[in-house]
């Protein structure tokens, strides 16, 4: 209780600033020394399941596996040197916490690693391999909050949100980017939305790299806040977090929504099952290693495939970091 809000901001959903096309240029363009520029696949057979042409864009080939490096890199580039010297810290179940760790390696700075105590020991494992310092919590919102605020007052660390800053939201949009630059022709493009980085960074680079690509959210029924969020307009929350898909469990926040509510129209949701054939199906025809969060957007297609009829179709693989002992099929 003692303990200022210093991770807070005032739900104003005021619009982020700085988020033009020439800023979206410019992050790319300082992120690509430490990125990979991941490749679009594409399946026939997928494409024939589906009945329109689908170009996946893989970012569970992305260093750490993972599309968040692109905003951990991004976010602790803008950093002042006095920030740098004192460290960063965040909290994650997993992904974000592998880039930060990896991000801060590159850079050589401190990052200390909120992760709830059942978050997947692969994961674990891939921040410390990235010299991240974990601080382990109980599994749930408040408590990752709590340690990161705490280390944030002893460590005078800068705190950095996995999906609710502006940097970060930058840095994703460059995914889209790509991809966009691959196949600029692209009706849709199917995204899995947990805190709301990635959705809203694709919705930047579609809005100012391509002439008509809607962007469309895909999400666990189970999790299904940010449907919710959209139908309401304000910013909506889950009562429990019980999904296969660990990576989107988060909910939305202040900076990424508005981007969102302004160029996002649909958001699909997805039963447990539907996720786990989505997977099963990319990791059967396609040879991948995907995640669950990155099946999300896949079964979104499948299940509503008749809206998608003949149309170019991207989808963003979100990452590729899985348990392999605890595979659900």
């Amino acid at each position: 209780k003692e303990l200022m809000p210093l991770l807070k901001k005032e739900n104003q959903y005021s619009k982020a600033n700085n988020m033009d096309k020439e800023t979206l240029i410019q992050v790319h363009n300082n992120v690509k020394p430490y990125i990979h520029e991941t490749p679009v696949l594409t399946s026939e057979l997928i494409n024939e399941i589906c009945d329109c042409h689908v170009y996946f864009k893989c970012e569970n080939f992305q260093k750490m596996g993972a599309f968040k490096m692109r905003g951990a890199i991004n976010a602790i580039q803008n950093l002042t040197s006095k920030q740098k010297e004192n460290g960063v810290v965040t909290h994650s179940s997993g992904n974000f916490a592998q880039a930060i760790s990896l991000a801060s390696k590159y850079l050589n700075i401190k990052a200390y690693i909120v992760m709830p105590e059942n978050a997947p020991q692969v994961k674990k494992d891939a921040v410390l391999n990235y010299q991240g310092i974990i601080v382990e919590c109980k599994s749930n919102i408040k408590a990752r909050e709590i340690e990161a605020e705490r280390i944030v007052k002893n460590e005078n660390a800068t705190f950095i949100h996995p999906s609710n800053d502006d940097q970060v939201i930058l840095g994703q949009s460059t995914s889209a980017k790509e991809l966009l630059e691959k196949q600029s022709d692209l009706d849709i493009i199917l995204t899995p939305v947990g805190g709301g980085g990635l959705l809203a960074g694709t919705a930047l680079s579609a809005k100012y790299f391509s002439s008509n690509c809607e962007v469309i959210g895909a999400e666990p029924e189970n999790v299904d806040d940010a449907y919710r969020s959209l139908k309401s307009g304000k910013i909506e929350y889950n009562k429990n977090t019980s999904t296969i898909a660990d990576g989107l469990r988060t909910n939305l926040g202040d900076r990424n929504f508005p981007i969102i509510l302004e160029n996002v129209k649909k958001i699909i949701r997805v039963s447990e099952e539907e996720i786990i054939n989505a997977m099963k199906l990319v990791w059967e025809r396609m040879k991948m290693v995907i995640e669950p969060s990155s099946a999300v957007p896949l079964a979104a297609l499948l299940k509503e495939k008749q809206n998608f009829k003949n149309k170019k179709v991207g989808i963003i693989i979100s990452g590729g970091n899985v348990d392999l002992t605890n595979l659900p099929f």
